[in-house]
């Protein structure tokens, strides 16, 4: 029966099975079938416009897999270093290098600062409040500031 539906399909299994593979990846964690499905997609595409045998679809979707799989990963790698959203769960790692004006004094090596809606604790060098800081670093939660020179 099964080989039978095959035979019926032809050419247009490749797209089913390439559809369900990218089917499957919505389901699956990660992005491994996504290049098996677009693998099948491309041989489905010229077994239709180029007629050959079925062994040559089989190698064929088996070096188109390995090409989109590697390519694909070099490609997902670079993806996942690069981008403004890198620190996106690390606010405070996200704050080095700006500024902002005390909303408490530093006093003990301990204050707060204001951030947009928020309110964050920071450590550094005694200051009176209002006085200008750059955020030179992060320790766990707390923002660790320097006073702006001028």
């Amino acid at each position: 029966m099964l080989e039978r539906l095959v035979m019926e399909l032809g050419p247009w299994i490749w797209w089913i099975g390439g559809l369900l593979l990218l089917g499957l990846e919505v389901l699956a964690p990660g992005t491994f079938f996504l290049w098996f499905g677009l693998a099948a997609i491309v041989v489905g595409t010229l077994a239709i416009l180029v007629e050959m045998p079925w062994q040559l679809e089989i190698v064929l979707f088996g070096l188109l897999s390995v090409v989109a799989v590697v390519v694909g990963r070099i490609y997902m790698r670079r993806q996942g270093t690069e981008g403004e959203e890198a620190g996106l769960n690390q606010r405070g790692a996200r704050m080095v290098g700006r500024e902002f004006v005390l909303a408490a004094p530093i006093s003990g090596g301990q204050g707060s600062v204001r951030v947009d809606d928020s309110v964050w604790r920071v450590s550094g060098l005694d200051c009176p409040a209002g006085t200008r800081i750059r955020v030179v670093g992060v320790d766990g939660s707390t923002l660790v500031v320097a006073p702006v020179e001028g």
